[in-house]
C-alpha cells in the first residue's frame, strides 16, 4: 500500500509539471494534479493507519 501511495504521489507531481500554461496555472497545475497527490497522501495515510489482519492458524 505505501507504494502504490508513493507512485500515486510522484504521478501527481509529474502530472502538475506537464501544465504548459505560465507558472502551472492550467488545469494540470491547479486541479488535477493537486487532486491526484491528495489521494495519493490519503492512501499513504490509511497505509500507515491500517492495522494487519491476524492470521487464523
Amino acid at each position: 500500500m505505501m507504494i502504490i501511495g508513493v507512485v500515486t504521489v510522484i504521478t501527481g507531481f509529474t502530472i502538475m509539471t506537464m501544465d504548459k500554461t505560465p507558472h502551472g496555472f492550467g488545469f494540470l497545475g491547479i486541479t488535477l494534479g493537486p487532486i491526484i497527490v491528495l489521494a495519493g497522501f490519503m492512501v499513504e495515510i490509511f497505509a500507515i493507519l491500517r492495522t494487519p489482519e491476524k492470521e487464523n492458524k
